[in-house]
C-alpha cells in the first residue's frame, strides 16, 4: 500500500530537508521504494543528493506546467530503491508562474495517482519552510504530514500555526489527511531549553510525539558537505542511526 508524506512547517532552520533526505534513505534502505519530491524552490535536496542544482533541466516546474510527465523527471539515485524528482524553480518568475500554475490545489493529487507511480511504497515530500501555496498543495496530495521541530519558543508558535493549518486544509481539501508525527530534531536532551521545549510539547501534542529524537550531531552536517544521506556517510554516527530508527517507527506503525 502507498503512502504519501509530506515534510512541512512554516519555519526554517529545523531539519526539515535534513529530515526529508534521510528519512527517505533510510526508507530505501530497508528496500522500500521510495520516491523524494523537492517541493522548495531553494533545491536544497539536489545538492544533498549531489544533482548540481544549475544543471537540472527538468523536475518539478516542469510536471506543473505540462511541458514533461511526471515519470520523465524521475532520477535515480546511489539507493537501489530511493528515486528523485528535483526541483526546478529556479527563478522568482518561475516561481510566481507556479503560483498561478497551483492555484488548483488537487492538481498533484491527479498526478501522483498515474498508473506508473503505483508501484512506490513511500513517496515523501519536502515542502517550502511557509504555508499556503505549494505546501497547501502538498497537503491536499498527502496522506500524513510529518512536522519537525528544535527547542524554542518559536518553534512551538510555528508548531501551533502547522497545525491550525492542518486542520484547515483538513476540513477543506483533505479529510484523510493525518499527522504522521512530530519529530524533535536537533535535540540535547540535557538543555533547559529542551526541557521547556518538552514541556509544552507533551502538555500540548503528546500523543503526536514520535518516540524517535534526532540528536544534535556534526556528521549530519558534515554528509551535506560530501552529498550523500547521513548513512552513505557514516552509518554508525548517532545522526544515522536516529533516522534509521525513525524509519523503524513509521514501517512498524504502517504495518498495524
Amino acid at each position: 500500500m502507498r503512502k504519501i508524506i509530506a515534510i512541512a512547517v512554516g519555519k526554517g532552520g529545523v531539519g526539515k530537508t535534513t529530515t526529508a533526505i534521510n528519512l527517505s534513505a533510510c526508507l530505501a534502505a530497508s528496500e522500500k521504494k521510495t520516491l523524494l519530491i523537492d517541493f522548495d524552490p531553494s533545491g536544497s535536496c539536489s545538492g544533498f543528493l549531489n544533482f548540481q542544482p544549475d544543471k537540472i533541466e527538468s523536475g518539478i516546474f516542469k510536471v506543473f506546467s505540462f511541458a514533461k510527465s511526471i515519470t520523465q523527471v524521475i532520477n535515480k539515485t546511489e539507493l537501489e530503491f530511493l528515486d528523485f524528482i528535483p526541483s526546478d524553480i529556479s527563478t522568482p518568475d518561475i516561481e510566481e508562474r507556479l503560483i498561478r500554475i497551483t492555484s488548483y490545489v488537487y492538481l498533484f493529487k491527479n498526478i501522483l495517482n498515474s498508473p506508473e507511480l503505483l508501484s512506490y511504497e513511500y513517496i515523501i515530500i519536502d515542502c517550502p519552510p511557509s504555508l499556503k501555496g505549494l505546501t497547501s498543495i502538498a497537503l491536499t496530495t498527502a496522506d500524513s504530514v510529518l512536522i519537525p521541530i528544535k527547542a524554542g519558543d518559536f518553534s512551538i508558535l510555528a508548531l501551533k500555526k502547522m497545525f491550525d493549518y492542518y486542520l484547515w486544509i483538513k476540513s477543506h481539501y483533505n479529510a484523510q489527511l493525518k499527522i504522521e508525527g512530530i519529530l524533535r530534531t536537533i535535540y540535547e536532551p540535557d538543555t533547559r531549553a529542551w526541557s521547556l521545549t518538552n514541556e509544552e510539547l507533551v502538555r500540548g501534542y503528546g500523543s503526536y510525539l514520535f518516540e524517535t529524537v534526532i540528536p544534535k550531531n556534526t556528521t549530519l552536517t558534515e554528509a551535506e558537505f560530501f552529498h550523500k544521506p547521513a548513512i552513505l556517510y557514516n552509518l554508525r554516527s548517532p545522526g544515522s542511526q536516529a533516522y534509521l530508527n525513525l524509519a523503524k517507527e513509521i514501517l512498524l506503525k504502517d504495518k498495524h
